[in-house]
């Protein structure tokens, strides 16, 4: 069960690649209520060996002898998310809570199973869904609770780049991999914390650098693009659209439109290539954007004037408030910040986006 004293928590990192270096290390070692245990790798080399790294820790290159410390509280699982699974499975079952990279597995029966374990063992599984504390998406969240912008009713959320060549390593949509899974876990995961699950999903799901679209008469494509449109009984309507040949000097991230006005933010939070550069998370200037990258707003005045104004992003907390607040859930101080039951209704609109874009057809998700 959850623990009420003020224990800090050791933590077990089981990957040791690009996530876990700059993604999970620097904000477990920064959280108050986590200490850096240990690390499994299961192949340390030269150039990435975390023995090397952290000498200090305890190391492991295999699942069994690092579950039976007994001194692990918390395992994150820093891998591929095929691995997800198996692995998430045996640590809840050696009494470990666990914290999992997105997307949390291939399938959301997956994650209903892992659900039902965890609460059978009395533990905690927290997804990564760091996203959700992106700058630019939580001044969203500010000018729709605020009311700024009226009734919202059309969205476009997009994760566009221009990469012509397919990385080599990536997984196919059935191991969670994708444009559909790796990009679209977080996109989807924005939305439904913005609006819910909506009613039904209708997608086309592309591989744009072959020209070939996932339908009955092609159904081997592995997507790196995606246009997702998400119906909502209000008539609000949500498009996700990912994209890999996007030749853009601004790539587009929102367009939010109601009632009363209207936002719009190109760009990525910065976050991501700061951390890739080196910018430490304790840098005053981590998760600001630029000014030149300041989203719009335009409103509607009383008099009936429309006023278009650069709008700064909302005061950073960054990645650090998940960590964070898992801590405080651990603690017994608070709920996990993104539990499985959300992560799994997230995997449902995914999968019902594939069963779309493969039936030309609308899929009911209510």
């Amino acid at each position: 069960m959850a623990q009420t004293e003020q224990k800090v928590f050791k933590v077990g990192v089981v990957g040791y690649g690009l996530s876990a270096k700059i993604f999970q290390i620097p904000f477990i070692t920064a959280t108050p209520s986590f200490k850096l245990h240990s690390i499994l790798q299961r192949n340390p080399k030269p150039e990435s060996s975390a023995p090397n790294d952290y000498p200090n820790l305890q190391h492991f290159q295999s699942m069994e002898p690092f579950l039976a410390d007994p001194a692990l509280d918390v395992v994150v699982l820093s891998t591929t998310p095929d691995s997800h699974f198996p692995l998430a499975q045996q640590a809840l079952n050696a009494g470990k809570h666990v914290f999992i990279e997105k997307p949390l597995v291939p399938t959301s029966a997956e994650a209903s199973e892992l659900d039902r374990l965890a609460k059978e063992k009395g533990l905690l599984i927290c997804v990564y869904q760091n996203r959700r504390w992106d700058s630019d998406f939580r001044t969203v969240q500010k000018l729709i609770a605020d009311g700024t912008l009226g009734r919202v009713y059309e969205v476009e959320t997009h994760f566009q780049r221009y990469r012509p060549v397919q990385r080599a390593n990536m997984l196919s949509m059935s191991q969670g991999g994708s444009a559909l899974y790796d990009l679209g876990s977080h996109l989807v995961d924005q939305v439904y914390v913005l609006f819910g699950m909506p009613n039904s999903v209708s997608a086309k799901l592309y591989c744009q650098r072959e020209g070939r679209v996932l339908s009955p008469k092609d159904q081997t494509v592995e997507p790196d693009g995606a246009n997702l449109q998400l119906a909502y009984d209000s008539g609000l309507v949500v498009g996700v659209r990912i994209g890999s040949m996007s030749v853009e000097t601004r790539q587009p991230r929102f367009w939010v439109r109601g009632t009363k006005g209207s936002y719009h933010k190109d760009g990525l939070d910065p976050q991501e290539d700061q951390l890739k550069a080196g910018m430490k998370i304790s840098d005053g200037q981590f998760g600001r954007d630029s000014e030149e990258w300041h989203g719009r707003l335009v409103t509607l005045g009383e008099d009936g004037k429309v006023s278009d104004k650069a709008f700064p992003n909302v005061e950073p907390v960054t990645y650090t408030k998940i960590y964070e607040l898992f801590g405080e859930a651990l603690r017994g101080n608070g709920p996990v910040p993104v539990p499985v039951s959300e992560a799994r209704d997230v995997l449902r609109i995914l999968e019902g986006a594939r069963e779309s874009s493969l039936t030309l057809r609308t899929v009911n998700l209510s």
